[in-house]
């Protein structure tokens, strides 16, 4: 069983990395906090989402972390993709926002591993894949704050492929570069397609071309993988 975090909006990267799972065979959890919007992205998978399912979750508060871990039961494979991003200068960031970037990037990744990890260990393994950002790496003006949060995925990508590695539990992080998805476009503006100029490859990236590294890091064939950082980046962390 694959578990997909931040999965329910069609065209998004994790509604995307399900499909890609979906293709590869695997049986797929799709999670989102709209119920409509988790319904129509359910629909638009691969054979009509047959062999997946939709929770409904909010991973704002550990309650609800912990409440879709319950119900998701067996989860072999992890994508601790769901995230929020702020677009703010350091001296306009608002607490609450802070907060919140965290919540959703750092501390809901954290305990919904943490619940799941019982699981995989007692099963003989697992892979648990991380989503990073080229914000961890470059800096990049108003993005201080999820920046911060991204650093923290890759410290703890690290952290846990040591602490898991015992278990069979490989753990990885993907680390994308721009995309025009509908999240990128809400937070930054149609300027996004402004940062291919950015990247080596001259070029926005699609989410499925993020979407089968994330795919590759949690399947059989990166089994001598773990502690890696994959940029699908395009270049923009290499220049």
């Amino acid at each position: 069983m694959a578990l997909v975090t931040g999965s329910g909006a069609i065209g998004g990267l994790g509604h995307v990395i399900a499909g890609v799972l979906l293709e590869a065979g695997a049986h797929v959890i799709i999670t989102g906090r709209n119920a409509e919007a988790g319904a129509r992205a359910l629909s638009a998978l691969p054979q009509g989402g047959e062999a997946a399912t939709f929770i409904h979750a909010d991973l704002a508060g550990v309650d609800g972390v912990r409440n879709l871990a319950e119900r998701a039961g067996d989860v072999d494979i992890l994508i601790n993709n769901a995230s929020i991003v702020l677009f703010a200068a350091t001296v306009d960031q608002s607490e609450e926002g802070f907060d919140a970037a965290f919540a959703a990037n750092v501390r809901a990744p954290f305990f919904l591993t943490a619940a799941l990890v019982p699981g995989m260990r007692r099963r003989g393994g697992g892979s648990i894949v991380m989503v990073s950002s080229t914000a961890a790496r470059v800096g990049i003006n108003g993005l201080a704050v999820y920046g911060a949060t991204k650093g923290a995925v890759e410290a703890l990508t690290r952290a846990w492929a040591s602490e898991f590695a015992v278990d069979g539990i490989r753990v990885n992080a993907v680390l994308p570069g721009p995309m025009l998805t509908a999240k990128t476009v809400a937070s930054m503006g149609t300027d996004v397609g402004g940062m291919a100029q950015t990247t080596a490859l001259r070029r926005v990236g699609e989410p499925i071309e993020v979407a089968r590294a994330a795919a590759f890091l949690a399947g059989d064939a990166a089994s001598y993988i773990t502690g890696a950082v994959l940029a699908a980046d395009g270049g923009r962390t290499a220049i």
